[in-house]
């Protein structure tokens, strides 16, 4: 018996041998041949086999319910330059086999609304393809410029500077902007050194500064300042320190750890140590980081604290009230001169100059413009002085003037203390430009004389700032 059981195991392994290596020759040949066959046997021929893929699809994707997605079908709209990148063109596809096949109308309606949706795009792509075109194109122009005007005032400009400063040329290239490669020079040459500041003396009042800081952090408290002065006050480091953090925040280059705060601090605690008498003042910080960014460290402060010493700078510091208010009212003088319908509506909300130019005249627009029309802006200011500083102040209002209009007090207030950021240098300058700092044959430095004999012969009612 278990002899019998041994031979009909060996006939079955031999059975299988020969049975299963034929059919598996069989299925890979046959597979490739034609699809109607199985692993055991044959079946009918199946009735479409154009759909086999798909039928392929759908069983794999009810079997593993995921989704697969179709090759692109390079061939369908393959005549097009241009598609949308939108999901309205599946309105093209065939609806899936569940659902009924589109009518013939809905198909052209469809393929009629999709050519439409293409043209508009297509059309709405050459525009932005010609504007970007533009862009880069007056970039360029502008590049070249500013390469040419940088050659001129190298080799030709800057080293006879006294003789050629005032001159029409230069000035007519002046007003175009600065390069930024020459920028800092022209404005040290400018601004000069009337307070006869050297490196040297920098270094000094920076090592004051750092004692006096020292002393602070060992000493002082908040609860024991009651004795300190407030020129004291304003200079102590935390003031100073909190005014760095808030300058330019989106460069990160002047917050704690960034490449240009210890130098921003130096130079602000060395002026409250140079100048006790203003001490630090908010503000400062935006001026002296635009003068960081174009100058080295001791020519900064030389620059800053010749700066701040002018008239205005010095009044507007000082918080000095009465010379405030004859640059005010000389501002009217222009304002009501060049935009008369905005100023008799300022004046019917009796919106008085302080609420918008304090903030732009402490930081000479640095804070209030982006920093490139900002330097431009200084670049002019440096070359025509306060003047110009206020003829800016009309330049921003004449552009917006049709947009002021519109508003009451709360909404003019809001929009002048926040600028819109896609302001452009051509479209303010092209309005600063058209400002004429001029009244019944009066310029701005005879008409501020003028402003100040009223004020001091006590006639305030000639003065357009303190009337009503």
């Amino acid at each position: 018996m278990p002899q019998l059981q041994f031979c009909l195991l060996r006939k079955s392994r031999q059975l299988a041998r020969n049975l299963f290596p034929k059919r598996t020759k069989e299925l890979k040949s046959v597979v490739h041949s034609a699809p109607g066959w199985k692993l055991f046997g044959k079946v009918p021929p199946r009735e479409n086999l154009q759909k086999t893929s798909k039928i392929i699809q759908q069983e794999y994707e009810a079997r593993t319910g995921r989704t697969c997605k179709p090759p692109p079908q390079s061939s369908r709209r393959k005549n097009f330059e241009f598609e949308p990148l939108s999901t309205t063109a599946l309105i093209l596809e065939d609806r899936p086999s569940n659902l009924p096949a589109k009518s013939v109308e809905e198909a052209l309606r469809h393929r009629q609304e999709y050519d439409e949706m293409v043209a508009e795009a297509k059309k709405r792509e050459i525009k932005e393809a010609y504007k970007r075109k533009k862009i880069m194109k007056e970039r360029f122009k502008q590049e070249e410029n500013i390469a040419s005007a940088m050659v001129i005032w190298i080799n030709e400009i800057l080293p006879n500077w006294e003789v050629m400063r005032s001159t029409r040329r230069v000035r007519e290239l002046w007003w175009q902007g600065l390069p930024p490669s020459v920028r800092g020079k022209v404005w040290s040459l400018a601004v000069g050194n009337e307070l006869n500041i050297t490196p040297e003396l920098y270094e000094i009042f920076l090592s004051r500064a750092k004692e006096r800081w020292k002393s602070f952090s060992e000493t002082s408290s908040e609860n024991d300042t009651e004795g300190v002065s407030v020129a004291d006050r304003e200079a102590s480091l935390e003031l100073i320190k909190l005014d760095i953090s808030r300058t330019f925040p989106s460069l990160y280059i002047f917050q704690k750890g960034g490449p240009y705060h210890d130098v921003l601090h130096s130079i602000l605690g060395a002026y409250t140590c140079y100048r006790p008498d203003v001490g630090y003042v908010q503000g400062m910080s935006f001026i002296a980081a635009v003068l960081i960014l174009n100058l080295e460290e001791a020519d900064a402060f030389i620059a800053f604290a010749n700066l701040l010493n002018k008239p205005c700078q010095l009044a507007f510091f000082r918080v000095d009230h009465s010379m405030m208010l004859k640059y005010f009212a000389t501002f009217e003088v222009f304002f009501e001169e060049n935009l008369s319908k905005l100023f008799l509506h300022f004046k019917s909300y009796s919106l008085t100059p302080d609420i918008y130019l304090i903030d732009w005249i402490f930081t000479l627009y640095s804070k209030s413009l982006p920093l490139d029309l900002a330097c431009r802006v200084w670049d002019v200011f440096c070359r025509d002085g306060e003047e110009f500083l206020f003829r800016t102040g009309l330049g921003i209002l004449r552009l917006y003037e049709d947009i002021l209009l519109q508003m009451d007090f709360i909404h003019i207030a809001q929009f002048l203390t926040k600028l819109p950021e896609d302001i452009t240098s051509e479209k303010l300058f092209s309005c600063i430009a058209a400002i004429q700092m001029q009244n019944s044959t009066k310029k701005w430095t005879q008409v501020f004389a003028s402003v100040m004999k009223d004020i001091k012969e006590g006639d305030k009612n000639n003065s357009p700032a303190l009337k009503s």
